[in-house]
This record gives C-alpha cells, sequence and structure tokens, in this order.
C-alpha cells in the first residue's frame, strides 16, 4: 500500500521540522503554503514539493494536510475564509492540526470537516523544534477514535510518545494546562533568580541548589541558564505564553474557577508583547524581574 501524500500548512520552525522529518522516513511532501511565501518557496524547493498559494489548491495535493499556525484567528482563516479555504473539494482528506488552539475552535474545525466529508485528528505538541526535527515529539491528540487509530503509525514516525486523550477539544484542554504550568513554572524560576540577583547572590550556586531541592523543574534545566545570561533566542515565545496561559483561563472561567497563579503569569508576559518583547522565548520574563534589566519595575 502506497503511502498518504502530505502537505504543510504552516512551515515556520515546527511545521518545516515536522516536514523534513516526514519526508526523511520516506513521505512524499507534495504541497507547502505558509502566509509568508518566501519562507513557502524556500521549504517547497528544499522538499521537493509545490509551494501553493491557494488552501484549496494544498487539499487538491495531499491527502493528509499538517496545519501548523499560530493562534484561533490563523486557523479560522485557513479553514472557514470564504475566498479559499482547507475544505474545498476536501472529501477524503484528514487534516492533522497541530497549533495550540481553544478546545472548542478545535470541536469548529471537525464539524466542518465532517460537512465536507473530511476527517480531523488533533496533534497538540509538547516539544522543541529539535524534537520536530529528529521525529521525538511528545504528541497529544485527539478526535475519533478510529481515525486516530488510522494514523497512529504516521504519528509515531514522528513522536518519541503519544497519548490519546479523548474526543475532539480533550487534547487541546490538556495542552492547555501544560502550557499553563509551565508558564507558571517559568515565570517563578524568573523571580526566584531575579531575587538571588537582587541579594547579590552566586545565581551558579543557587541554580544548584534549586536542582537538588524541591524548587527543582524542568524549566529550570531548559531556562534557567538563559535567564541568567539573557539569552533568549526563540524556542517558545512571550507571544505564545500569553495566548495559551489565556486559553488555560477561559477554561477555568468557564468552569467558574479562580486560577491567580495562571492569571498572574499571564499578565506578566503580556506585558512583554506590550512592551515589544513578544518574540523573546518566554524566558524573557527574566527581563521582568532581574535588577537593573530594561523592563524590572
Amino acid at each position: 500500500m502506497s503511502k498518504e501524500r502530505i502537505a504543510f500548512v504552516g512551515v515556520g520552525r515546527m511545521g518545516s521540522n515536522m516536514a523534513r522529518r516526514l519526508k526523511e522516513v520516506g513521505y512524499e511532501i507534495t504541497a507547502v503554503y505558509d502566509i509568508n511565501a518566501s519562507v513557502a518557496q524556500e521549504v517547497a524547493t528544499e522538499l521537493g514539493a509545490a509551494a501553493m498559494t491557494k488552501l484549496a489548491d494544498v487539499t487538491a495535493a495531499a491527502d493528509v494536510v499538517f496545519t501548523v499556525v499560530t493562534n484561533d484567528a490563523a486557523m479560522r482563516g485557513i479553514f472557514f475564509a470564504a475566498e479559499d479555504n482547507l475544505l474545498v473539494n476536501a472529501t477524503g482528506k484528514t487534516f492533522i492540526n497541530c497549533a495550540t488552539l481553544s478546545p472548542g475552535l478545535q470541536q469548529e474545525v471537525e464539524k466542518a470537516a465532517e460537512a465536507a466529508g473530511a476527517h480531523t485528528v488533533e496533534g497538540c505538541m509538547a516539544s522543541s523544534i529539535s524534537q520536530a526535527r529528529q521525529g521525538t515529539l511528545y504528541l497529544m491528540c485527539g478526535g475519533r477514535e478510529e481515525t486516530f487509530k488510522k494514523f497512529e503509525p504516521l504519528l509515531k514516525l514522528m513522536s518519541v510518545n503519544l497519548r490519546y486523550c479523548g474526543p475532539t477539544g480533550k487534547a487541546a484542554e490538556v495542552k492547555a494546562l501544560v502550557n499553563m504550568v509551565m508558564n507558571i513554572n517559568t515565570a517563578g524560576l524568573a523571580e526566584g533568580l531575579g531575587l538571588a540577583s537582587a541579594l547579590g547572590l552566586d545565581l551558579d550556586l543557587i541554580r544548584e541548589v534549586f536542582s537538588q531541592t524541591g524548587a527543582n523543574s524542568r524549566v529550570l534545566e531548559t531556562d534557567g541558564g538563559d535567564m541568567q545570561s539573557r539569552e533568549h533566542d526563540c524556542w517558545f515565545s512571550a507571544e505564545h505564553a500569553a495566548k495559551d496561559s489565556n486559553i488555560a483561563l477561559d477554561l477555568a472561567k468557564a468552569k467558574g474557577l479562580a486560577l491567580p497563579l495562571a492569571a498572574a503569569t499571564a499578565a506578566q508576559y503580556e506585558k512583554m508583547v506590550e512592551s515589544g518583547l513578544g518574540g523573546l522565548d518566554k524566558s524573557g520574563i527574566a527581563e521582568l524581574t532581574f535588577p537593573g534589566r530594561h523592563l524590572h519595575s
């Protein structure tokens, strides 16, 4: 049986490396699309794909379309724009949606896709750019279980582990929780290291002590050194951190829950965005806490 033809909508840092991984393991990448046409052309040339300028043409060229877009608005644009969208002549196609989105929008997309004769799978990612390239993503998946099972072998080629979380929307809920807690941990670490700096403590010593005590966390490993050295090259942006924290807050509001730590963390990341630093990595939140840095207040 021949392998599915694969296309990607959104070939930024994550999408392009996911596409490279699938090309490497023997899949044909037939089409790519990106709002930045020059990026799409560059990736298309590398992978031997067509750089499409119409979304309907992406769907026509593939059996499976991965979408890796930035937010709910971008997702609405690719599926629901009146003049051109992915659901045109989409009968029999499958869309694997990998962005961090609100659960309700994932459900809207599923409903619209099924009305068009197509299928969807949530493939929410909790991993980095290098893991996308190496095929070692951690994927939280949702959707109709029979569709997930059909494409599980494909998804396994992209991941070191994957979990089926339930019907469409459930993977988005799980991903929102993951990022909410990660963002809180990141903000807390920035405050701890910022206070240590203000006290004149050796930050290498503090990070070592943190790593051996209850102050340890995964973000200490990934972000602690970057906070100290002010190296905020973007792996996961402050803008995305603000967006994802607010997705979780919306879910909490709908359930009548108050989440003061999540709210404070979202406000910190929103401050970064408002200050023009939304493109920095989430570790850049340290710019708000370390004494003498330009956003410290």
